[in-house]
């Protein structure tokens, strides 16, 4: 097995599960086993050198690989040759739907998920999906999603009812893991953030309140002689203001819908239909490439949203931005979230005016390079560095960083950009 299989769909494991290189000497297996590990990680071609024949699972475990990662060398599919690097999946839906099914048997979901990947990437399978029986067999996760919405357009009218469940289905799990805490998180910033100068005692701001008022510093002298106090005198009081039902900010996600982009489509589709269901925000969600499209009437379903996009093609971000800043009625209480890995293929220079324009007005602009737990993106260094000077520093975000900063932009305080030895 190839180094690059090795990296990639064991995940540093052998194929058995254990790990490979955490042996100390009370754990260290017999040189049988040892050897019957290297093998299952090296592949066939290590066969000779390792002394081992695999059999029964392990055997059915390496061919699973080898189909995927094995040597061509004119042997047919599902063999390992002596030439180079290619696939043995053969080119049928059926022989591709039986190894789908062996991988799910024999290996984690979180190594599943890796291989389906290396498998459309590497054996040009994504037509294959166009068909019922294959995404039946597939294992749902982001990047599969990402993978047939840029498929949307060529899929055929059987297929989508299947693919439409498949979304679903990560849409779904996404929802649970993220729309607790995101209403948590954003519900207590937007009462801290409706700030009364009267407010009830239950409702007092001690820390803002003892803050704004170190002014009226007042030190007692100690009495017999004691050490001297000092008190605070709250000349203003600051507090949160009440929970209510009337919109208090106003959101717009900006996403780039370009084919690098997907999997922080499908995270931001998923946030867009949480802020909309919160009754003070109003969440408009807008995507683009060339051209603009509005979604905000689609966002009680983020499967709608997400099959509403076309992922690929250009980028005209000043055209988008343009649109969105058409929206704003508040600027004082607007909050513009432009998802976009920056390569501008509009006007660069309009573009910056425009957010020099709305922040100058009061509107809180965060740039996100990537809404994804897929680490440090792609992107036009030169169009972050000037949104920095802009005072818009761009970055990547994880999911579970979100809500975070958008409680920040909603409170108008920092953003708690990641640490920046993790950042592009």
């Amino acid at each position: 097995m190839t180094a690059h299989a090795t990296r990639h769909a064991t995940q540093d494991h052998d194929r058995t599960g254990k790990t490979v290189d955490t042996e100390t000497e009370s754990t260290r297996p017999a040189d049988g086993e040892r050897m019957r590990r290297w093998r299952m990680v090296l592949g066939a071609d290590s066969a000779e050198s390792t002394g081992c024949t695999l059999t029964g699972q392990d055997a059915a475990m390496d061919g699973a690989l080898n189909a995927l990662y094995g040597g061509g060398g004119g042997k047919k599919p599902g063999g390992r040759g002596g030439g180079g690097r290619s696939a043995g999946l053969g080119a049928s839906a059926p022989s591709v739907a039986r190894w789908l099914g062996d991988i799910r048997t024999y290996f984690p979901s979180s190594v599943v998920q890796v291989m389906q990947r290396d498998a459309i990437d590497r054996l040009g399978l994504s037509a294959l999906l166009l068909e019922p029986e294959m995404l039946e067999a597939v294992e749902a996760d982001v990047h599969l999603v990402g993978t047939l919405l840029s498929l949307n357009k060529a899929m055929p009218e059987t297929t989508k009812e299947t693919a439409r469940a498949v979304v679903r289905k990560v849409v779904d799990d996404l929802e649970k893991r993220l729309e607790s805490r995101t209403r948590a998180t954003l519900t207590g910033a937007l009462d801290r953030s409706a700030r009364i100068s009267r407010p009830r005692h239950r409702d007092i701001d001690w820390d803002r309140t003892i803050r704004a008022n170190l002014k009226n510093y007042l030190t007692i002298p100690g009495t017999d002689g004691g050490p001297d106090t000092g008190t605070v005198v709250p000349e203003r009081l600051i507090g949160y203001g009440r929970a209510s039902q009337s919109v208090k900010k106003d959101v717009i996600l900006c996403i780039d819908q370009s084919g690098s982009m997907a999997a922080s489509v499908v995270y931001a589709s998923v946030f867009g239909a949480v802020l909309a269901s919160m009754r003070t925000l109003a969440t408009r969600l807008v995507v683009f490439d060339t051209a603009v499209v509005d979604l905000t009437d689609q966002l009680d379903d983020p499967v709608d949203v997400l099959f509403g996009t076309q992922l690929g093609g250009g980028t005209d971000i000043n055209r988008a931005l343009a649109y969105c800043q058409s929206k704003i009625t508040r600027p004082a209480d607007t909050v513009v979230v432009l998802i976009s890995d920056l390569y501008e293929g509009g006007i660069r220079d309009e573009m910056l005016k425009r957010v020099a324009a709305m922040k100058a007005s009061g509107v809180q602009f965060v740039t996100l390079l990537a809404l994804s737990d897929e680490g440090a993106p792609a992107y036009d260094h030169e169009h972050a560095a000037a949104l920095g000077a802009l005072g818009a520093p761009a970055f990547a975000c994880t999911p579970d960083l979100f809500p975070d900063i958008m409680a920040a932009a909603i409170e108008k305080r920092p953003l708690p950009i990641p640490d920046k030895e993790t950042q592009p």
